[in-house]
């Protein structure tokens, strides 16, 4: 009859977005920016032949990189998720492009695009997460994330250096195109949409330094965000100046990209992390963590230059630490938002990313200037130690 509509038989065939639809969308992405992690940093200090000046050019990226992600929320509002998703994902290979001019001006932008692109894809997933998964089965779903990820940040780094020292840049970042692609169309085909049963609350901020003051009055998202801000604060030292000190000290670019490489081999135990939260609980986990990552750091420190293998090897033990924070660090904030404000929130809380690419390398374009590398790894100890104490003083034992 003419009334009647027929719908493709492909289309009931796609899942409902689980744990499972998540993790592959993570790793996907994984692989789109773990495969240049090690060649961004070396590229720039090939371009500026300065340990201080990629700090300093990081810290720019970073600040600008913080303003966008502000005003996420807005964006979101005007085009949806799904399309500041894609437009993400676009960011990530646009930025592959300006890469591949190999100029300092190519070099910024290329970072910019990377940096805004990574923040509005983590913010949409975050916000499908939280309408999808429930609150008792976030610290299992993210810890099965961060595994998914972790042959994408195993082979990606090595990869990249591989083919940037053989190969050249249109071979290095020619991946990064290529796996945007197929996240693009794998984002398509599970066909996420906004979830229309959650609306903003009239006392929902939309002005974004409201969004901070709304963000900041609230002591458990307080919390959540030093976490977070802790965690990542060793992974932007990691990748950054881990490769740097392969370089400076004669072992090599492609030492760095295993160094990397190796550190994020060590995801796959974000399942057993995940197990040891769920045991022990995750204030215990978590500050146990941050004191054991200080230890390692402090170890890194002082190693440092003169034994550059050894403190190789104490920063992948600080990794396998910070990797237990990645599984289960999430959780306080997924948790203890509202749901009618997890737009707004979630942009402020995604700002720790921005804030640990930026006042990290602004405070060791300071040390640098006065010190070797290895007071690096000793600053960031110091910062460590004081999140775990805040962790196991303030996050309820509940959680």
């Amino acid at each position: 009859m003419s009334t009647q509509v027929r719908h493709p038989i492909w289309l009931p065939a796609v899942r409902p977005a689980g744990a499972r639809t998540f993790a592959t969308l993570y790793a996907l992405e994984s692989f789109a920016r773990a495969s240049i992690a090690s060649v961004i940093p070396i590229q720039a200090y090939d371009l500026l032949r300065s340990e201080q000046g990629v700090s300093l050019l990081y810290t720019l990226v970073a600040l600008i990189g913080l303003s966008v992600t502000l005003f996420m929320p807005m964006i979101i509002g005007w085009l949806t998720r799904r399309w500041v998703y894609t437009a993400g994902v676009c960011l990530l290979a646009v930025g592959a492009l300006f890469f591949m001019t190999h100029t300092l001006w190519g070099q910024l932008a290329g970072m910019l695009a990377r940096v805004m692109g990574a923040s509005a894809l983590a913010i949409t997933l975050n916000l499908y997460i939280m309408d999808n998964i429930r609150k008792t089965e976030f610290m299992q779903s993210e810890s099965l994330r961060m595994a998914s990820s972790m042959l994408a940040w195993t082979a990606g780094p090595t990869l990249g250096v591989f083919l940037y020292s053989n190969y050249g840049l249109l071979a290095a970042h020619g991946v990064v195109v290529g796996f945007s692609l197929i996240l693009l169309a794998t984002f398509w085909y599970f066909r996420l949409g906004d979830n229309r049963m959650i609306r903003a609350g009239k006392v929902a901020a939309v002005n974004p330094i409201a969004n901070i003051g709304r963000f900041v009055r609230q002591p458990r998202l307080r919390l959540a965000w030093v976490i977070a801000f802790g965690r990542s604060c060793f992974w932007t030292t990691f990748f950054v100046y881990g490769p740097i000190l392969m370089v400076v000290t004669g072992e090599g670019e492609l030492a760095g990209g295993i160094l990397v490489s190796a550190g994020n081999a060590l995801l796959f135990t974000a399942l057993f992390w995940g197990r040891a939260g769920k045991r022990f609980g995750g204030r215990a986990t978590m500050s146990f963590a941050f004191l054991a990552l200080s230890a390692a750091l402090m170890a890194a420190a002082l190693a440092g230059e003169v034994l550059p293998l050894a403190t190789a090897g104490f920063l992948l033990l600080a990794a396998f630490f910070t990797i237990a924070i990645d599984a289960l660090g999430s959780t306080p904030f997924m948790r203890a938002v509202r749901s009618y404000e997890r737009p707004q929130m979630t942009a402020v809380y995604r700002t720790y990313l921005d804030f640990s690419e930026l006042i990290p390398p602004l405070v060791y374009a300071v040390v640098l200037a006065f010190f070797g590398l290895g007071a690096v790894f000793c600053t960031l100890a110091v910062f460590t130690a004081i999140c775990g104490l805040l962790t196991w003083k303030y996050l309820p034992r509940s959680l």
